[in-house]
């Protein structure tokens, strides 16, 4: 008996989304998109119960907006879950320990189905656990619950079920926009939370509440030309780097334009295959593999895995830490991680390999000649483990991610091939089309993976406006971009329901 007759019956159970039957109509598409979305928004704003707010410590840190958690809140945990489920059937996947034909069978489309809705499950309970008991993240607080004086053990429970209700209601938002919406929910959450984070870079203002008295980018800017600011002699060393790196932030904004232009402009970078009817004369098209074949979203899953890295070391340093330093069965290994500890701020690495393994997150993380904060070798040694682990991650999970969504050369040839199309000049016959598309998309996959890990980094190491992660930024502006040619071909379908016939 196979693993799959095992757990069949658990599987096919798991809680779903009922599918639409026939034809959603391009406006109720739109209104459970912005349902969703408004829920999302009104969720991150639910703040725990028993949560000691005077605590500010981020489980998660920099890597908050592209998990789309809400810190503090009942969506703590984001879409973290989702994403580590999708790492781990990638990997099971792509060394063909599962044995399931998604492609082609409808049974193990379903336990696929299934199998990635426990694995979240899993990863709600093996993420939420170590959050709230081990590292300290979400200190308790005694509360008092209908009449219950609850310990600060007790209220622990309650915090991590608190958030383990908003990993599974994040997971079936995400379907209900899968199914019913515009899009996707992963993607959405996205660009939610770092528009946020955007737009209070560049509006923050206190009169706006905006935390600490924070200023955003033109109200820094107005209070700099009024001389409220003062940023000394611009033909100096140390008032250009206060206007270019510092308070002037001009380098981060044209850092956040350039991104955006730049992947607007690989979006449209594309090869396109022609194709044809062999039974309707006249009846021709193209099929576009474009630069960036696998889209962003694979980078979701290095910085997911970066991230956990990260969360483990975290755990590590609050568990088994003396004096900041890593220690396992009594002795201090500070060649696996140093860490400075403050009150009231997350634990960061400054040594051993958490440190080198730790992104590059701001302009402050490498000009050791204008910060002095590290040695030159250990800042350039960071910096290219960095670039490698982003570049080389880029492209293996782009790989991966081709090959499980059914965007290989095998599967995409026997869509074309099933639609009817074929490519001019060569026989009707999924092999030939699949040796043709083999000359382009496992190649344009690898680069275009390489090139997104690539511009993540130079987005992080030259900074952002309101100090968004340049992955979030690159999964903003690609997402939204996708989300653009998606209602306007939703539109297209609209206006002419023929058309809807034939693509189906």
């Amino acid at each position: 008996m196979s693993w799959k007759d095992t757990a069949e019956p658990v599987l096919v159970r798991m809680p779903a989304v009922r599918r639409p039957e026939g034809h959603v109509p391009f406006k109720r598409k739109l209104a459970w998109t912005a349902g969703v979305l408004v829920l999302y928004f009104f969720l991150t704003n639910v703040m725990l119960f028993g949560l000691d707010i005077t605590s500010d410590s981020a489980p998660l840190g920099r890597f908050s907006s592209i998990l789309a958690s809400g810190q503090g809140s009942i969506m703590q945990l984001g879409i973290g879950p989702i994403v580590t489920a999708s790492i781990v059937l990638q990997l099971l996947g792509g060394a063909d320990l599962l044995g399931l034909d998604t492609q082609n069978n409808p049974r193990d489309q379903i336990l696929y189905q299934g199998l990635q809705k426990l694995l979240v499950l899993v990863m709600i309970f093996l993420t939420g656990l170590p959050m709230v008991f081990a590292g300290g993240f979400l200190p308790p607080t005694s509360v008092n619950l209908f009449g219950l004086n609850l310990s600060a053990g007790a209220t622990s429970w309650l915090i991590f079920a608190q958030i383990a209700v908003g990993g599974i209601l994040i997971l079936y938002m995400d379907e209900i926009i899968s199914k019913w919406g515009v899009g996707s929910g992963i993607g959405l959450f996205i660009i939610a939370g770092v528009s946020q984070q955007l737009i209070g870079g560049l509006f923050a203002h206190p009169i706006f509440g905006s935390p600490q008295g924070e200023l955003g980018f033109f109200p820094t800017w107005f209070q700099i030309i009024t001389g409220n600011i003062p940023i000394g002699p611009v033909l100096q060393t140390d008032g250009l780097q206060e206007l270019l790196i510092g308070e002037g932030q001009i380098i981060a904004l044209l850092t956040t334009l350039l991104i955006f232009v730049v992947v607007v402009y690989a979006e449209s970078v594309r090869v396109e295959i022609p194709l044809s009817n062999a039974r309707v004369k006249g009846a021709r098209g193209r099929f576009p593999v474009k630069l960036i074949y696998a889209s962003v979203l694979p980078m979701i899953l290095v910085r997911a895995l970066q991230a956990n890295i990260q969360f483990l070391g975290r755990i590590l340093v609050s568990q088994t830490g003396q004096n900041g330093v890593i220690s396992l069965f009594g002795m201090e290994l500070p060649w696996l991680g140093v860490y400075s500890i403050s009150q009231g701020s997350p634990a960061s690495p400054t040594g051993g390999l958490f440190y080198y393994l730790s992104p590059i997150y701001a302009p402050q993380d490498w000009m050791w000649w204008a910060y002095s904060t590290q040695d030159a070798l250990n800042v350039l040694l960071r910096v290219g483990v960095d670039l490698t682990f982003m570049i080389v991650g880029g492209a293996i999970f782009a790989i991966f991610w081709v090959e499980t969504t059914d965007m290989g050369p095998e599967a995409t040839a026997k869509q074309i091939h099933n639609s009817g199309m074929q490519i001019p000049g060569f026989r009707q016959n999924v092999g030939v089309v699949e040796k043709v598309l083999e000359r382009y998309i496992p190649q344009v996959t690898v680069i275009g993976g390489a090139l997104v890990g690539l511009l993540a980094v130079m987005a992080n190491m030259l900074g952002t406006v309101g100090g968004v992660s340049g992955t979030g930024l690159l999964l903003t502006v690609s997402i939204t971009y996708k989300l653009y040619e998606e209602i306007a071909e939703e539109q297209l379908m609209e206006m002419h329901p023929m058309m809807r016939q034939m693509f189906g």
